[in-house]
């Protein structure tokens, strides 16, 4: 495949004992997002690390503070976006306690398996 490049890379484990890989791409100014990335990904986990589950993230800067973040999966042999979020980035005196007591209550529980 060649020479690939993956900004960062994280492992995790979550409350069910599955093994995760995180490959990460971060693009800003007039870079974009490029399947080609994500496949590299894809194949990196694959060589690198084979039993654990690979689920590659892009972010993507966008104008007025506001960041993309997306997460891939495969489908049909095919890049897939599984899910895309928008965030507006602030700084931390623009969030006051009531704001983050808010958030909690609205953030939806999603059981344990």
């Amino acid at each position: 495949m060649g020479q690939v490049e993956t900004d960062e890379i994280y492992i995790g484990l979550d409350q069910s004992g599955a093994h995760w890989v995180f490959p990460v791409q971060a693009k800003g100014g007039t870079d974009t997002l490029s399947v080609v990335q994500i496949e590299q990904d894809f194949a990196l986990c694959a060589a690198r690390f084979p039993s654990l589950i690979c689920r590659p993230i892009a972010a993507q800067f966008m104008k007025e503070d506001v960041i993309a973040l997306f997460s891939f999966g495969v489908q049909e042999g095919q890049v897939v976006v599984l899910s895309e979020r928008h965030y507006r980035l602030v700084a931390p005196d623009e969030v006051t306690p009531e704001d983050l007591n808010l958030y909690r209550s609205l953030v939806v529980a999603t059981p344990r398996s």
